[in-house]
């Protein structure tokens, strides 16, 4: 797709790449960062997930391992972002894909659209799901309510459905929000942190918080140690997910093509920063390591608050956590359904034509709304028998959204012909790109492994059969029908035009 003279308008240059203006264009550069902040949401997901590196890897894999992976997903951040600039559309990943790819524009469209899909659909499963431990953490504390995979279930579904509720409803409320939701996490980690640097009798040795490492994964092989520091960076690798929302709500953005691309990066960059502070401030309050990894509230942090600052102080702090949580949710939600409504306007989803449809009064994608919401119930119903459920979504989450993520930056490493936006790299887009990918293929490895042992039905990483299924899916759907008729992303200026249809832009 060829670059044209530079448009003096978002709408303009939306038209360039073919589409009306149809979402209404209402959200500032903060508000398009605030998106990913929110989703990305270190409140969330270095919360919810830090169990999974208390048992595999201990405080190293916690706290350098977030450095570390922090450092190699902003490469990834970068690589995108630059992609980002040169096609601010609603469609993102799969539409660079179609846009970078030299041969096979459809196949890579599709299957680089699918992964999207998967990865969308299990991040807004997990973070709710996250929610839900973490809310039944917190009304176990204030109300005595014994914890149950049940009543975790149930009170996912009422999150998920709220969270469904306010996007379908509620959409001057959720940009609101959105906004209030970073100021929410800078401010509510700041607390965090200083209540426990101040407040414990005591704290755990500031070099056991950097180099102690813990193996409670079974393993016991030469080298598990090692092996359980690798599975560890799960935790931080998944809490770095959901930075594409500042892609995909790109046709809502002022400025889109500067702003997107700086949300992304600055998205991954702050949550760098702030989560290394809350990790580090949170592993350095731990009064009994396996105590409170086997926490009868199901949260290993809620129980490092109570042990170190006492019950009431400690339950505010969860408190902070489980708002943050419900505005993340929020915000994967609004993400995940804006992919969706793009990828359907192209003709690639089952039922295309009502999951496109937009809500002429909201000016959002009601119908995809419900079907995000719908799908991701789905992933968390194995929670209800498999121990090791919430580990395999966000792992799933992880494999999914960073093949999508990673496949327009190959194609345009590959792509000598692409014309960069006013936001781009310079002389260091190869070196960022290239390690970007190499990161990308290393984790996509990394975590279908086995994560405990001896391996049994129980704990089992099913995230292997539910890539395999989508993959599989998607690769006999293509070859049996789709390849016919999809043609990748579908330019509505075109269609409209052909039927004769007033395209004016309805912009805000």
């Amino acid at each position: 797709m060829s670059e044209s003279p530079a448009p003096s308008t978002d709408e303009e240059r939306l038209a360039q790449l073919g589409y009306q203006q149809e979402l209404h264009r209402r959200l500032s550069g903060f508000s398009n960062f605030a998106v990913s902040f929110s989703i990305i949401s270190i409140l969330a997901g270095a919360i919810t997930s830090y169990g999974i590196a208390m048992n595999a890897g201990g405080p190293l894999a916690i706290t350098l391992g977030w450095l570390f992976v922090g450092i190699m997903v902003t490469f990834v951040a970068l690589a995108m972002a630059e992609v980002c600039s040169a096609y601010p559309t609603a469609g993102a990943l799969y539409w660079w894909a179609a846009a970078l790819a030299k041969r096979n524009k459809a196949a890579w469209a599709w299957f680089i659209g699918w992964f999207n899909f998967l990865g969308e659909v299990a991040v807004t499963a997990a973070i709710d799901f996250g929610a839900a431990i973490t809310t039944s953490a917190f009304l176990s504390l204030t109300f005595d309510m014994e914890v149950t995979k049940g009543r975790t279930f149930l009170i996912f579904l009422v999150l998920i459905v709220a969270h469904g509720l306010l996007n379908t409803f509620g959409v001057s409320l959720v940009r609101v929000l959105s906004d209030v939701s970073a100021w929410w996490h800078l401010i509510g980690v700041a607390v965090i942190v200083v209540v426990l640097a101040v407040v414990p009798d005591q704290h755990k040795p500031i070099s056991e918080v950097f180099t102690e490492v813990h193996n409670e994964t079974g393993f016991t092989f030469g080298g598990a140690a090692v092996y359980a520091v690798l599975i560890g960076l799960l935790m931080a690798q998944y809490t770095y997910t959901g930075y594409d929302a500042s892609a995909h709500v790109a046709e809502e953005t002022h400025d889109a093509a500067r702003a997107a691309p700086r949300g992304i990066v600055l998205s991954v960059v702050v949550s760098v920063i702030a989560g290394f502070v809350l990790l580090v401030a949170i592993t350095w309050s731990i009064q009994d390591y396996d105590a409170q990894r086997t926490t009868a509230l199901g949260l290993p942090p809620a129980q490092i608050f109570i042990d170190a600052v006492g019950h009431n102080l400690g339950t505010f702090l969860l408190f902070i956590c489980v708002v943050a949580q419900f505005f993340c949710g929020m915000a994967s939600v609004t993400a995940n359904s804006r992919m969706s409504y793009a990828f359907a306007r192209d003709g690639a989803l089952p039922g295309s034509r009502l999951w496109k449809k937009v809500n002429v009064r909201t000016g959002t994608p009601t119908n995809s709304i419900w079907l995000c919401v719908s799908i991701s119930t789905l992933l968390v119903l194995p929670s209800l028998w498999n121990t090791t459920a919430y580990a395999a979504a966000t792992s799933i989450a992880v494999i999914g959204l960073y093949i999508a993520y990673v496949g327009p930056v190959l194609l345009r490493r590959l792509n000598p012909d692409f014309r960069p936006g006013p936001w781009h790299l310079g002389k260091w887009s190869a070196a960022v790109g290239w390690i970007a990918i190499v990161w990308v293929a290393l984790i996509c490895v990394l975590f279908v492994l086995p994560v405990a042992g001896p391996i049994t039905a129980a704990n089992f990483n099913y995230t292997i059969f539910a890539v395999l299924v989508v993959v599989g899916g998607a690769t006999l759907w293509w070859f049996a029908s789709a390849r016919k008729w999809f043609t990748g992303p579908k330019q509505n200026l075109i269609e409209k035009a052909a039927h004769g249809e007033q395209t004016m832009p309805t912009g805000e």
